[in-house]
């Protein structure tokens, strides 16, 4: 069995600003997207019709069963690629493990990536390991697109409709797991949603030309929010209540099962988060908890934003709902805002 340490958290995003601030980034004309709006993954344009993505992600074990831990770290990693709007190709993967450590969870870790990329449709060429007291896993993704088609999260549209396609809550769920019982039902709803690939909803987006997309993982629904609001200079409100969130989730958040993530999140998003409405404590927390393999918040077009959410529940993206608006920055809400309406 793996033990099961959380998932690890992301270098707060202040701290990194301040060690890469002084660096020279070498750019050219065919990098599409780079390191200035905080995307996803980087595009690098190789001909007039298609571009590379590429994106990188890895963590230490979120769940015991060491199989089931490489799913969810592959299709982790699989879902920056998909929340740009691109075609996974091939990967590598990326290893931290003690040589001193039964064999068989490495293979069954190793088993598991490779089954959820299989199912990708994209191909393991390789990879790196090293030998360290914690388990480390997840992979370096390249994928493809047309450079005109990029679903940037800097392309949302005043006037489009924020679909979210995963239930909010597997943080805090994984703090569950690691110091307490979940309920089977809902542990099976949680490893569901976290295997489950961003496949179709990254083509369901494309064929109802979405604006924007980003996914939801370390820094939060409020974090990967705000920064789509700053990048596509727009203000994104949510209907907090129309949130998808995992059943168990608020019973969690009573019982104080919260990650550090929770407070990191709130200190990286609190000059940008604006509260409506009568508050509420314990759904306020899910805003910030950090997700694994979550969902994608999606911008499209209002008329196209029910035909879209119809396509994703009828292709299995069940818990996929509307969850609110892009506006236009006013007197009354700044650029690159994100409020978050409780009533």
């Amino acid at each position: 069995m793996v033990t099961s340490a959380g998932c690890a958290a992301k270098i707060f995003p202040d701290i990194l600003s301040k060690a890469l601030k002084d660096i020279e980034w070498e750019t050219n004309e065919n990098v599409l997207v780079g390191f200035e709006g905080k995307d996803d993954a980087g595009v690098y344009k190789i001909s007039e019709d298609t571009a590379l993505i590429q994106t990188t992600d890895f963590f230490t074990p979120v769940v015991d069963d060491p199989y089931t831990f490489g799913m969810i770290a592959a299709a982790n990693a699989l879902s920056d690629v998909y929340a740009m709007g691109g075609v996974p190709l091939c990967a590598l993967n990326i290893l931290a493990f003690p040589q001193k450590e039964d064999l068989s969870i490495l293979t069954e870790i190793l088993r598991g990536g490779a089954d959820k990329i299989k199912e990708s449709g994209a191909v393991i060429i390789g990879g790196h390991s090293i030998d360290i007291t914690n388990i480390v896993y997840g992979l370096a993704v390249t994928g493809k697109i047309h450079p005109g088609e990029i679903k940037g999260n800097n392309s949302a549209k005043p006037g489009d409709t924020l679909i979210l396609t995963k239930p909010l809550g597997t943080g805090i769920l994984n703090n569950v797991i690691k110091f307490g019982e979940l309920d089977e039902k809902i542990y099976d709803q949680l490893i569901s949603s976290m295997t489950r690939l961003n496949k179709n909803a990254s083509e369901c987006m494309n064929a109802f030309h979405a604006n924007g997309c980003t996914d939801i993982t370390g820094f939060g629904l409020a974090g990967h929010s705000m920064q789509m609001a700053i990048a596509s200079k727009a203000v994104l409100k949510f209907n907090v209540n129309d949130l998808p969130v995992f059943p168990g989730t608020e019973h969690a958040i009573g019982e104080k099962l919260l990650t550090r993530g929770d407070k990191s999140n709130r200190e990286y998003t609190k000059d940008n988060t604006l509260s409506e409405g009568n508050i509420n404590k314990i759904k306020e927390h899910l805003l910030y908890d950090p997700q694994t393999s979550g969902g994608l918040l999606i911008t499209v077009p209002n008329e196209q934003a029910n035909i879209l959410l119809l396509e994703l529940h009828k292709h299995g993206d069940i818990f996929a709902a509307i969850v609110g608006e892009v506006l236009e920055s006013s007197d009354k809400y700044k650029e690159g805002t994100v409020i978050f309406n409780y009533d």
